[in-house]
């Protein structure tokens, strides 16, 4: 993925860690061991893009949201972080940018 935009590797993250349930991640020829949270069994990665760390976490569906109403009716999700806030997350392919995007800087 070389060259590719900040959106392109998340979704791309979201297609292999959810879509084809890969126990690696790879982005820009790096690859990233999937984990899984002790508590909850969640899938976590981390990667990185640019200079940036990023870290993927799939959506819990025990949680009070609306992305969580969407996991307990099935919908894939991955909620992205950087230095410790949420600024998007990908549901089912289509890649939804919080507030936080621009207050970290991140490249569109």
């Amino acid at each position: 993925m070389a060259g590719a935009s900040l959106a392109d590797c998340l979704l791309d993250v979201w297609r292999q860690l959810l879509v084809e349930d890969r126990p690696e991640v790879e982005v820009a020829g790096q690859r990233s061991r999937v984990s899984r949270t002790r508590s909850k069994g969640l899938r976590v990665v981390s990667v990185r893009f640019a200079e940036q760390v990023i870290e993927g976490i799939e959506q819990n569906p025990a949680t009070r949201s609306r992305w969580a109403q969407l996991a307990q009716e099935g919908q894939r999700i991955v909620q992205f972080s950087c230095r410790g806030r949420y600024f998007a997350n990908v549901c089912e392919g289509t890649l939804t940018r919080y507030p936080a995007w621009k207050a970290l800087g991140l490249p569109d």
